[in-house]
This record gives structure tokens, sequence and C-alpha cells, in this order.
């Protein structure tokens, strides 16, 4: 696969996505959409802007999706903010780093609307970071090993914010 470059990881039996997966499947929409926009702030964006800088409409769906967490905006409102986040990751097709990175952080925001969505951090946003420290040149094997380390962190993150014996776990059909 030299010479392009993939767009999200897609092995759904990886040890590393199964035992996130398992641990999303304990947690409520709220949780897990506040996991994935304070990690994508954190760790995905700084990756958008460093190949866009000035283009703010990743973090303007993260934005909508912390206003809606606090109750400030309902769905309706926030959602044109995460379809803007869509088009970027469209219109940077060019850039396998920032179009991972913003597939991601629109993944993320759309937690609001479908818990299930949260899972693209890792399909994107581990492939996004991967891409970034190792280049588009380097093997599948590679990446997907970094992509690995990656989903630890993410699944770390979310092991930390997670409500023991969550009362109301969002109900998630993967579909994959």
């Amino acid at each position: 696969m030299r010479g392009t470059h993939r767009k999200m990881l897609s092995d759904w039996e990886a040890p590393y996505l199964q035992a996130m997966a398992r641990q999303i499947e304990t947690q409520s929409k709220e949780t897990l959409a506040r996991w994935a926009v304070v990690y994508a702030e954190r760790v995905i964006l700084p990756l958008w802007t460093s190949h866009n800088p000035g283009d703010e409409r990743p973090r303007e769906a993260l934005d909508a999706a912390k206003a809606w967490l606090s109750g400030e905006v309902k769905l309706p409102q926030a959602k044109p903010a995460i379809l803007a986040c869509h088009a970027a990751a469209r219109s940077a097709a060019d850039k396998p780093v920032a179009q991972a990175a913003a597939r991601a952080i629109g993944q993320c925001a759309s937690t609001i609307h479908s818990a299930r969505h949260c899972i693209g951090l890792a399909l994107y946003g581990a492939l996004a970071l991967a891409y970034h420290r190792l280049g588009t040149q380097v093997g599948w094997y590679e990446l997907e090993l970094a992509a690995g380390e990656e989903c630890e962190r993410m699944l770390k993150a979310l092991l930390e914010v997670s409500v023991p014996d969550e009362p109301k776990p969002a109900r998630i059909s993967w579909q994959c």
C-alpha cells in the first residue's frame, strides 16, 4: 500500500478496537460524547490546524458538541457545524493526516447524535496520528501498530472517565 493512503482502520476484529468497543458499550451517550470531544480537541485537532491553519470548521464542530453537552443548544443547532466538519475532511483529500483528523473530529462531534459515532475517534483519529508520526510511505503493518498504540491511550482515557455500573448505557448496534 505504499504511495497511497487508507482513510480509516478497517480490522474490526483487532484487539484494540474490540476492547474499546466493549468499554464503549458500558457507558452513556453523554459520557462517550464528552470523552470523544475532549480527546479530539486535545489530541486530534492540533493535527488539523497544523495542516489547515485558519480553517475553523473542525473546532466549530467540537464547540457545537460542547454546547449541546452543556444544554446551550439542541441537536438541530449543532448539526450544521458538524456537517461543515465533514465537508472539511472531504476538502483535505490530498492531506492524509488532516483528512483523517477532520473525519475523526466530525465523528466525535456526531456522538451527540448517536453514541456509536465515538468509535470514529479510533477508526480515523488513531490513523491520523499514525500518519503524522510515520508518514504515508510506510507499510500498513507499521501504521496499524502505531494506531493500535494510540488506541490504547484512547481506551485509557475512556476508562478514566467511565462511570462504574452506568445505569443508562447507550444502546449501540455496531453494524460493522
